[in-house]
């Protein structure tokens, strides 16, 4: 799950949750601070701190970790926009229900440490092409998810999505 903030508590901020063929759940992260903050949320096995790029322009979605070796880019159809701002409560109980039934996805969850998150979307569009490499070797058609990436209820659409979200994250009190 490529993660692509252009305001965040921190700044500009990339990210990439990678779920490993033997299930092991990684983050790769461009800093310290970035890894910290996205790790606070989420659980992972391993946190890398590399080198990561993610450009993001109208459908386009191209990213590069030169650290790991790791190279994708992927284009996106039409995009179904969802233009008006919803409460967190309607995110929750109307939204939900809608999201895990047509994409398989929550909309609202608590992370492992206790962060309570609702995740609002403001755009959806399919993925209509791409490719990824691992040290420049191909890894493969595009396809849908499975088995799940294990990242809990956060997990990635089942079919290869770009969804722009407005996230609102509440830490515990």
């Amino acid at each position: 799950m490529v993660g692509t903030w252009s305001t965040s508590p921190l700044g500009r901020l990339d990210d990439l949750m990678w779920a490993r063929p033997d299930g092991r759940r990684l983050l790769l992260a461009s800093t310290e601070e970035a890894a910290g903050y996205v790790s606070g949320v989420y659980a992972f096995d391993e946190v890398v701190v590399s080198p990561l790029r993610v450009d993001l322009r109208g459908r386009s979605l191209h990213l590069r970790a030169p650290g790991l070796g790791l190279e994708l880019h992927l284009t996106g159809g039409r995009a179904l926009a969802v233009p008006w701002p919803r409460p967190a409560w309607f995110t929750r109980w109307v939204e939900g229900p809608v999201a895990r039934r047509l994409l398989g996805v929550n909309t609202y969850g608590v992370s492992p440490s206790g962060v309570q998150e609702w995740y609002r979307a403001v755009s959806i569009r399919r993925v209509v092409s791409g490719w990824a490499s691992l040290d420049g070797r191909d890894l493969g058609r595009l396809g849908p998810i499975d088995p799940p990436a294990g990242f809990g209820f956060s997990e990635p659409p089942r079919f290869p999505t770009m969804v722009g979200v407005h996230p609102l994250l509440e830490a515990p009190r």
